[in-house]
């Protein structure tokens, strides 16, 4: 069994380092938390103290166990200080040059067989560890913000990370209470890399028109995603998001399922990066108004509708459903237009949504003649409609699909296995359900046939299978 550390420094007092901090003193570790600024030190004591206070005040902690957790950790402004540490995690600027000549003191202070980690979300580990001389004791240890509150940490081995080195960490963090992926050293590592899709689609299909920002989030929601990807990049913040997206593209020198895209690019050069600025994707001043729910129709329902609604809940995606004299089914790619010039009949696709969802569900019109028995299915699912112009793979499985396409890409490539790709996106994204998991819940053939769909009529090689995916379909 390996022993998870117990002597604990992390370099860094901002609201990541002070959270990281947190989370070992809770777990017993003692830990110090270093930084050159007075004022941040300050700050975080105030903020972690404050912050164990109010845990005890909800009872999840006793006042007693407060003050223990308080008590074994320490601010410090001297590197010298660490030197008994067994553990020293950086949690500084995202700047190489900074965080490598940060590596290469600890180096000097810290015991040869302590272990320097890095919490950086996207640099590579080999390249942050050549300056070291023992670059097999070096490890990323990415945390997710806050640290205190989401799960996952990706643990990423460089090519010189001793397996033992990685293998420690793995094991502290999880006597953290942390749920530990191994990752390889890859632009993105998994969260940054599988996820891009979650936004980037977003911002497409609001560039292409396909319905406004408050109907692509809803959907989402209803999905059974915590929050909707633009209003979520609203919440990271543009600047940060929009860089991230454009680090891991350039990464792969653009060889890859990420573009970023003009939309956000927008947002970013007009200042409006959020939540933090009061302007994003949507308007925070005071006295913006708010969009309205999507409401379900007051709609004629016929005895076809329920059948047709009850058959949908039913059916595997491509199958189709008459009602009357159409057609209802699940997007399987193709436009509802191509649908119907197929079955020479009007059409109505609706987009992927969970079983037991109650949220709004996407529709889309081969023509508008259907629109009275759209609202009547949709009636007789008691469900909100919001109608999405037609487009392959309309939006929430169009996205859905294109991150299990990259979560193939990076199993395929070795970053992680299934398992740990879905772990990855639960726990450091707060995905209600992994991307492997929700191709399980589509069907992988049903996958390949909707990804060659959205290939086929966007032109857009980016949507082709992943080689795993077919491979397992």
């Amino acid at each position: 069994m390996v022993a998870p550390v117990g002597k604990v420094a992390v370099c860094g007092a901002g609201a990541m380092g002070s959270g990281i901090a947190q989370v070992a003193a809770q777990a017993g570790a003692s830990v110090l938390i270093f930084d050159v600024n007075a004022q941040a030190l300050e700050t975080s004591e105030r903020r972690t103290r404050a912050d164990l206070d109010k845990l005890a005040a909800r009872g999840k902690l006793t006042a007693d166990d407060a003050r223990a957790i308080g008590d074994r950790m320490q601010w410090v402004s001297t590197l010298d200080a660490l030197a008994d540490r067994e553990l020293v995690i950086e949690a500084i600027i995202e700047d190489a040059g900074i965080k490598e000549q940060l590596f290469e003191r600890i180096e000097t202070i810290v015991a040869p067989d302590a272990i320097i980690a890095t919490n950086t979300s996207s640099l590579p580990i080999s390249r942050l560890a050549r300056g070291l001389k023992q670059p097999e004791r070096f490890v990323g240890m990415h945390f997710f913000n806050p640290a205190t509150v989401m799960k996952l940490v990706e643990v990423i081995s460089g090519a010189a990370t001793d397996p033992a080195v990685a293998a420690r960490i793995v094991a502290t963090a999880e006597s953290w209470g942390k749920v530990a992926i191994p990752v390889a050293d890859v632009p993105g590592f998994i969260v940054n890399r599988v996820a891009r899709p979650f936004y980037g689609e977003a911002f497409t299909a609001l560039n292409e028109g396909a319905a406004d920002a408050p109907a692509i989030d809803a959907l989402f929601r209803a999905a059974g995603f915590r929050m909707g990807p633009l209003e979520l990049t609203d919440l990271i913040g543009q600047d940060v998001n929009f860089a991230v997206a454009r680090s891991v593209f350039d990464s792969y020198f653009g060889r890859t399922r990420f573009v970023p895209q003009l939309r956000q690019a927008a947002l970013v050069d007009a200042g409006w990066y959020g939540r933090k600025t009061g302007r994003g994707v949507y308007d925070y001043r005071d006295g913006a108004q708010k969009a309205a729910d999507p409401q379900v129709p007051d709609a004629m329902i016929a005895d076809a509708h329920r059948q047709a609604a009850q058959a949908l809940r039913d059916a595997a995606p491509g199958t189709f459903t008459r009602c009357g004299g159409l057609f209802v089914g699940m997007t399987q790619g193709r436009t509802a237009r191509q649908e119907s010039d197929s079955m020479g009949a009007p059409v109505i696709l609706f987009d992927w949504s969970p079983v037991d969802a109650t949220g709004p569900v996407g529709f889309t019109l081969s023509d508008q003649s259907a629109r009275p028995d759209a609202l009547g299915l949709l009636a007789a699912q008691s469900r909100a409609g919001v109608e999405i112009a037609d487009r392959p793979g309309m939006i929430v499985a169009r996205t859905l699909a294109q991150l299990a396409n990259a979560a193939a890409d990076a199993v395929l490539e070795q970053v992680a296995d299934e398992q740990g790709v879905d772990a990855a996106l639960r726990y450091g994204a707060n995905y209600p359900y992994g991307p492997f998991a929700w191709a399980d819940r589509y069907g992988r053939g049903a996958l390949v046939r909707l990804l060659d769909g959205i290939a086929d009529g966007t032109g857009e090689a980016l949507y082709r299978p992943s080689h795993y995916l077919r491979n397992r379909a």
